[in-house]
């Protein structure tokens, strides 16, 4: 690819580019392990303290802030000549005061096709086209087989927060992830991120109770409150990284939901 070169993000911005980018800032988690998959660690100058994975490599690499309050002293010291961020996971201001100085591309993730789009798209940007496709491709295949599958619905609530308890309506991804692979989302109705009162919790009447274990950590003591409130449905801890986190790591998503779905289909039928 020869530069300068003018890219469009998922917000339907341009974004110019006059070299191909070589100190690359990561705003959000799922992201950031994405141009680690995409072989960029040497590329990598900035990731947020929310930025785990992969482990080892993002210890190494300076870090910004939180994914809605930057070091902006930091960033410029960093000399970025490309940011990538996310419209829900990032902050407007911020954002906007960053792409005042520096090419700011913006993912808007809904669904799994929004997804893929993202991964082509950054492997495109810095010019690793080839392992993006091999990541989508991989992904693709996964969840091919979980939606080749005619499966019973199972009604499900899933939780991401605590006092109050908030679940997640049908516009958001994690929605995506449990429509794949036939769990019923009760609170699909509602707005994007619910709150859910306990009473309006045991009206639902879900067959099971997912507790994420992000954004809030819901540990084994939460199940037992969970039941206190609903003594009958099946109560469950999950990795909330696999049902929210829409880059590489969908690699290993759909296995994980397929796993997911058949303890929980035993456990109802014993």
């Amino acid at each position: 690819m020869t530069f300068p070169q003018t890219f469009t993000d998922q917000l339907s911005r341009l974004i110019e580019l006059p070299k191909a980018p070589q100190r690359i800032i990561s705003l959000v988690p799922s992201q950031t392990e994405l141009l680690f998959d995409l072989g960029l660690a040497n590329r990598i100058v900035g990731v947020t303290k929310f930025c785990v994975h992969p482990t080892a490599q993002v210890k190494g690499k300076t870090k910004i802030g939180g994914t809605k309050n930057f070091n902006f002293e930091i960033i410029r010291a960093l000399r970025p000549d490309l940011i990538i961020g996310n419209k829900e996971e990032n902050y407007l201001e911020g954002i906007q005061a960053l792409e005042q100085t520096y090419p700011v591309w913006m993912s808007d993730i809904f669904t799994l096709p929004d997804a893929l789009t993202m991964i082509k798209n950054i492997g495109q940007l810095t010019e690793t086209s080839d392992a993006a496709e091999n990541i989508i491709q991989n992904i693709s295949s996964g969840f091919a087989t979980l939606q080749s599958t005619e499966l019973n619905l199972i009604s499900a609530a899933y939780l991401i927060w605590k006092d109050p308890y908030m679940s997640v309506g049908h516009d958001t991804f994690i929605h995506q992830m449990l429509t794949a692979v036939g769990f019923r989302n009760i609170f699909s109705g509602l707005n994007r991120y619910p709150i859910i009162t306990p009473d309006v919790l045991k009206a639902a009447a879900p067959q099971v109770v997912f507790l994420s274990s992000e954004p809030y950590p819901f540990k084994e003591k939460h199940i037992r409150e969970i039941q206190e409130i609903l003594p009958n449905p099946l109560v469950k801890l999950v990795d909330g990284e696999l049902f929210s986190w829409y880059g590489s790591r969908l690699q290993q998503t759909s296995s994980y939901l397929q796993s997911l779905r058949k303890e929980i289909e035993a456990a109802l039928i014993s």
